[in-house]
């Protein structure tokens, strides 16, 4: 390099460092959502465990396999128009926080802070107890053929499943 020639800088990122260059301090997760991760959580979201306990229920009920399966098809459809609900809010309302940062945009504070608490204490709870109720059945359906398994048991596993 000869005395007239000023070298060029390195173009810096926002955090002040040079590109590529990585921070020894810091761990950082990507901040990134692919389709196929989105399309998991939605169907883990709205499939759940009813879709574990429901079939004998629907096949008794609708009294042929092929009623069944048209009622499961149609729920289906409801599901993916709650699916494309949650999408639309989504896009529309880019903020963290799920369904009380909808709600808060829609409808203000107070509803907001009812609709957490309410999530908090009762829909969450009654959502893991009846997924570990179920897996607990399934688990002791096995060991009693002919008849349905104790309920104390089926509790006493729900209870430690719930601890794990």
């Amino acid at each position: 390099m000869s005395v007239n020639q000023i070298p060029e800088k390195e173009p810096m990122n926002p955090e002040g460092k040079k590109n590529g260059e990585k921070s020894l301090n810091n761990v950082e997760l990507k901040k990134e959502l692919g389709l196929l991760n989105g399309i998991a959580i939605i169907v883990g979201i709205i499939v759940g465990s009813g879709i574990f306990v429901s079939p004998r229920g629907v096949l008794q009920e609708a009294g042929s396999v092929g009623m069944a399966l048209v009622v499961w098809i149609a729920c289906g459809l409801i599901s993916m128009l709650g699916a494309l609900c949650y999408a639309e809010l989504g896009t529309s309302i880019p903020k963290s926080g799920g369904d009380y940062a909808y709600i808060y945009e829609a409808f203000g504070p107070l509803p907001a802070f009812l609709f957490l608490w309410v999530a908090l204490l009762i829909i969450m709870p009654t959502g893991n107890a009846i997924a570990a109720l179920t897996f607990a059945n399934y688990i002791l359906e096995p060991f009693f053929p002919g008849c349905t398994p104790p309920p104390n048991g089926v509790r006493l596993i729900a209870a430690v499943v719930i601890c794990k």
